[in-house]
């Protein structure tokens, strides 16, 4: 068999393959929920190349190999990380991006679908208030997404040279943002993290004398991070009055939305991220409830010709595009990379706006349910107002807690719950991320019997 598609025939060995590929994944999803989340013991295939190529039916029995030694984020109990079922419509749209395999480098490279991108940025900067100069470029993963936001932002700030400049983010910020300290050549010093109240929020009546105490010390702020979504609960910071603080003092806000900006597609839920549309920069990560296959991040910007003016070097090896706009290679860091846009259209295009608030409406109406049955004389619960929480026992020491936290866990997976097991303060918490559409009612009392049993 040749192993390239042939583009004069149908290939009849590529179409059975795919097909019996097809059938297995099927027939995985299908028995995912008589399985648990994670297996016990799987087996891995050869890894290595044979001096000779193996056969379609020898690829397709190793593959289930790992197949069967995969999470199943379509099993009900799968409540553990941000990482819901994809969709179906994204599934074949991971399959067409694959045997496509344009280029988002250039134009050229991929016609239709660097349009698709650019137009599909416009659509999410206009739903969440970003304005008619605003634009975007998609990255693999929100936190590529916030590295290229703060580079953007020091770039504008024309501290790119400064090795002493410094943004502020809140204790509870994502940790690529340590992450980019390195990447971005800055101390430790410069992630300035601001201290959070007891929503977990950005307490913002620390900012201003934050600045005063850096600008004393004869350093410059370069951006101000919101946080629209912590990972551990699921916190909102104070957009709008972030906002205007930046706004006040000339400097940069980027929202890391990975988790919580989707919510602004819809009116009904866009009050809970008021403000996001005041931003310079947004991080946005459809993967995370909207089931777009991996990886889908965006990243948006009130005014597009930042993104040029900080990454555009030049495509000397690539023709020109006509008007204003630039390949989409020289919009970020990246520069080769697949269309994973068309995972993202095809898959708002099988939702439509209607389904697109279920998700996000019944997302949170199940972290309510398993809020409500929770038994609150034994466990403390933390959360915001999207579709995360967090549980740790009340009238435990943080070593006890610690202790429950390992006890129950394994008691849930046996039990085919997967929560996971977050450090949040000073104690280990049990997080439940209810963006799973598979989890029902009745999946959610079995769970919380299970939680409220676990001390006696």
């Amino acid at each position: 068999m040749d192993p390239f598609a042939s583009p004069h025939n149908l290939d009849r060995e590529l179409h059975s393959l795919l097909a019996q590929a097809s059938s297995n994944l099927c027939d995985w999803f299908a028995e995912s929920g008589s399985q648990a989340p994670i297996p016990d013991l799987f087996d891995l295939p050869e890894v290595f190349p044979a001096k000779e190529g193996v056969s379609n039916n020898v690829l397709l029995s190793e593959l289930q190999l790992l197949m069967n030694g995969s999470y199943r984020p379509s099993h009900p109990g799968s409540l553990a990380h941000l990482d819901p079922p994809p969709l179906s419509a994204s599934i074949v749209g991971e399959l067409i991006c694959a045997g496509l395999n344009n280029n988002l480098l250039a134009e050229e490279l991929s016609p239709s679908l660097s349009s698709l991108e650019r137009k599909l940025c416009k659509w999410f900067c206009h739903r969440l208030g970003l304005g008619d100069l605003s634009g975007g470029v998609a990255a693999s993963g929100g936190s590529l997404s916030n590295l290229m936001a703060l580079v953007m932002a020091r770039n504008i700030a024309g501290l790119e040279n400064d090795p002493s400049a410094v943004f502020f983010a809140s204790e509870d910020c994502h940790v690529s943002f340590s992450k980019a300290l390195k990447i971005m050549g800055l101390k430790k010093e410069s992630l300035q993290k601001v201290p959070t109240d007891e929503n977990g929020k950005l307490d913002i009546s620390y900012l201003s004398s934050n600045l005063k105490k850096i600008q004393s010390e004869g350093k410059k702020c370069f951006a101000i991070v919101a946080t629209a979504g912590t990972t551990v609960r699921g916190a909102i910071d104070p957009l709008s009055g972030i906002a205007q603080f930046c706004q006040k003092e000339n400097i940069w806000l980027h929202v890391d939305g990975a988790i919580g900006g989707i919510y602004g597609l819809s009116k009904i839920t866009s009050e809970i991220v008021n403000g996001l549309g005041s931003a310079d920069s947004i991080t946005i990560n459809p993967q995370k409830l909207l089931g777009i296959a991996k990886t889908s991040s965006l990243l948006l910007v009130a005014d597009k010709d930042h993104l040029s003016s900080t990454f555009s070097t030049g495509l000397p090896y690539a023709e020109p595009i006509t008007g204003n706009d630039f390949h989409r290679g020289e919009l970020g860091i990246q520069g080769t990379r697949s269309a994973e846009s068309l995972k993202l259209w095809i898959g708002l295009r099988q939702l439509g706006e209607e389904g697109i608030e279920k998700i996000l409406l019944e997302s949170i109406q199940r972290r309510c349910y398993l809020e409500s049955i929770i038994d609150l004389s034994k466990f403390k619960i933390i959360s915001g107002p999207l579709h995360l929480l967090a549980i740790t026992p009340i009238n435990f020491t943080a070593s006890q807690a610690s202790d429950w936290s390992v006890k129950t866990r394994k008691t849930l997976l046996a039990n085919k719950f997967m929560l996971s097991r977050p450090m949040y303060g000073d104690r280990y918490y049990l997080k439940a991320v209810m963006g799973n559409p598979n989890t029902k009612s009745n999946h959610l009392k079995t769970l919380a019997n299970l939680i409220n049993h676990s001390i006696i």
